[in-house]
């Protein structure tokens, strides 16, 4: 007979745009997760790009599936990375809309909300990004902006 599995005790919501702040952000939200007992959800977010080819031709990009197997290797490389990782249950998700919008809205109920200084936007040279920014004074729940640990120079 196998022991039953706990039911997470909480819910830590983390943005993964594949950048290093945002691997950062993942291992520190696995870690943080595994000391607490909640379960992780890691959230990449796409706008859909409409390129004009001329004439009123519009190409349509295909970004969700590149962006989900981006996000899918940035999940196994933080928890291959952080060894209490093990014990951390994880939803990984893929969802269109504007990172800042939707990672507050991902995090409504949860108990923390974790995201990267900088991300892969125009200015990632700044000390705190947009998304961060948005995040810090519009989320329902404590926000944690994590910098890049092991690219400190931000690239």
């Amino acid at each position: 007979m196998t022991a039953p599995v706990a039911a997470p005790r909480g819910r830590v919501v983390v943005g993964a745009d594949g950048s290093p702040h945002a691997a950062s952000a993942l291992r520190w939200a696995l870690r943080q997760a595994a000391l607490t007992g909640a379960a992780v959800e890691a959230v990449a977010c796409w706008q859909r790009p409409v390129v004009s080819a001329g004439f009123g031709v519009y190409v349509d990009i295909d970004v969700e599936t590149p962006l989900r197997e981006a996000l899918d290797r940035a999940v196994a490389e933080a928890v291959a990375d952080t060894p209490q990782a093990a014990a951390v249950p994880l939803l990984s998700r893929v969802v269109e809309g504007h990172p800042a919008w939707v990672l507050v809205e991902s995090a409504a109920g949860a108990d923390l909300l974790v995201v990267g200084s900088r991300g892969h936007g125009a200015m990632s040279g700044l000390l705190l990004g947009s998304v961060g920014l948005h995040c810090a004074t519009h989320a329902r729940c404590p926000v944690l902006i994590v910098p890049d640990l092991k690219h400190p120079g931000g690239r």
